[in-house]
């Protein structure tokens, strides 16, 4: 073999060595990718994306994981969920005369969907009413507003 030969051949197995070793290192389920995905992820924070909760009572401090981020679209998404938690904010204004009224109000329902993400979602006076706790369903939700809740028994619009 000749000289220039040998040399083609060498930088060829380089070649290929290089490309074998980039296809281990940044294959989907790299430990090398997960390490520098976390490096170059964008979470608009700054440090670690992992919150330390303290307990009053002393406990130790417990990792946990980021809550879940909802897409905000201008179509309505559908999703499988179950309401787990209502929340509501009103200011009630009495007058001297005995009348109650309501303003600033505001509704949340908070669903978990089957993949274990939570949603929160805003809703009518009406529409919280309606839905029953632990009622799993499809929530239809444009934004973070709900279009309407569909289960077994009932359909609620908002």
């Amino acid at each position: 073999m000749s000289e220039q030969l040998k040399n083609l051949l060498i930088l060829l197995g380089g070649i290929a060595v290089a490309l074998i070793v980039i296809i281990l290192l940044f294959s989907s389920k790299s430990r090398f990718r997960r390490i520098l995905s976390v490096f170059l992820e964008e979470t608009g924070e700054t440090g670690n994306d992992v919150q330390r909760r303290v307990y009053p009572d002393g406990g130790r401090e417990k990792a946990a994981a980021p809550e879940f981020v909802q897409k905000s679209t201008n179509e309505p998404i559908v999703v499988m969920a179950t309401l787990v938690r209502k929340s509501d904010d009103r200011l009630r204004i009495i007058e001297s005369t005995g009348q109650v009224r309501l303003e600033d109000e505001y509704y949340e329902l908070i669903f978990v969907t089957r993949k274990g993400n939570k949603l929160k979602i805003e809703c009518s006076a009406e529409a919280y009413d309606k839905i029953p706790f632990n009622q799993q369903g499809s929530l239809t939700y444009r934004r973070n507003t709900l279009v309407k809740f569909k289960y077994y028994e009932d359909t609620v619009l908002n």
